[in-house]
């Protein structure tokens, strides 16, 4: 009995130490995809929820911006995902870990631990569902403060007030608005993106190698092209999430009648609005968000 008990103790706390480790190199790649990344998201938002008209294309957001507010037009917003980012990415990462442990549970018989497509891409999609409760108010407050400035519209003084103004306009509900939407980019998006690192990390392991060993640049271009992965099947439902997001109390009932409102005034084109800004921003800001996971966790397994 006492043997039993002594080999489950290391087994749980080394199942503790993992799971800590997942979260904490995931709050360091996600500090280092908002510090690159923010600014082509701004563009982005600003492209998909502004009126027809209003800018020209993404270098003519980025000139009105600077004329506007100087360089840290650009920045406009990066309080809520940088104070967020942490336990968003961290919970990200984890629930990935978490979701592969449950495919391992589920097939207790297999042969080894190499995940299929599938099975990555349940993952994939699994660590989107808790990442959601935090993404959703984070980036509701995100997308009304970085459209402040495009037109008329209350003024805010930061992050705090759009909370106090959100809640005064519809309680809980106004500050979690555009949760389904949210959900709806990041379920398949996440599945995307994890089963691309993975696999182009596979692509690029010399035979008798293991993917842990792939120098720095490898993991630059294998997170890169994760995030070209993601972004490249969730601009519709992001471009439909912004709009919810960004349009004053009562302008949609949800993701179906913004959906075909947006369609009705724009044509489908318009949910592909802030593609190019998205996929500027999706190699270089995930490759970052990699290379802070990888570097963090290696130093972690390093010294613990």
């Amino acid at each position: 009995m006492s043997d039993k008990a002594g080999e489950s103790t290391p087994r749980v706390k080394n199942e503790l130490l993992d799971n800590i480790k997942s979260f904490v190199a995931g709050g360091f790649g996600g500090v280092a995809a908002v510090l690159v990344g923010h600014p082509f998201d701004l563009v982005k938002v600003r492209l998909q929820s502004a009126a027809p008209g209003t800018y020209t294309g993404a270098v003519d957001v980025v000139r009105k911006a600077i004329a506007k507010d100087g360089m840290t037009g650009l920045y406009r917003g990066m309080g809520p995902p940088l104070l967020g980012v942490t336990p968003i990415f961290a919970i990200s990462f984890w629930s990935y870990d978490v979701g592969k442990k449950i495919v391992y549970a589920a097939t207790p018989n297999r042969k080894d631990r190499t995940l299929t497509t599938a099975e990555l891409a349940f993952a994939g999609f699994f660590s989107a569902i808790p990442t959601t409760l935090v993404m959703a108010p984070m980036e509701r407050i995100k997308v009304v403060l970085q459209v402040q400035g495009q037109g008329a519209g209350t003024h805010y003084t930061g992050p705090v007030d759009v909370v106090r103004h959100l809640y005064r306009e519809g309680g809980m509900r106004s500050l979690f608005r555009g949760t389904w939407a949210t959900l709806a980019r990041d379920g398949p998006g996440s599945a995307a993106y994890f089963v691309a690192y993975e696999l182009v990390k596979k692509a690029m392991t010399p035979a008798g190698s293991d993917p842990s060993q792939l120098h720095l640049g490898s993991i630059v271009f294998a997170g890169g092209m994760a995030g070209v992965a993601m972004w490249t099947i969730a601009i519709p439902p992001d471009t439909i999430k912004s709009r919810l997001q960004s349009a004053p109390h009562g302008t949609y009932t949800g993701i179906v009648d913004c959906t075909r409102k947006l369609i009705a005034q724009d044509g489908v084109a318009a949910l592909w609005k802030g593609l190019g800004p998205a996929m500027a921003r999706a190699f270089p800001a995930n490759a970052a968000t990699f290379v802070g996971v990888e570097v963090s966790r290696n130093l972690m397994d390093r010294f613990f």
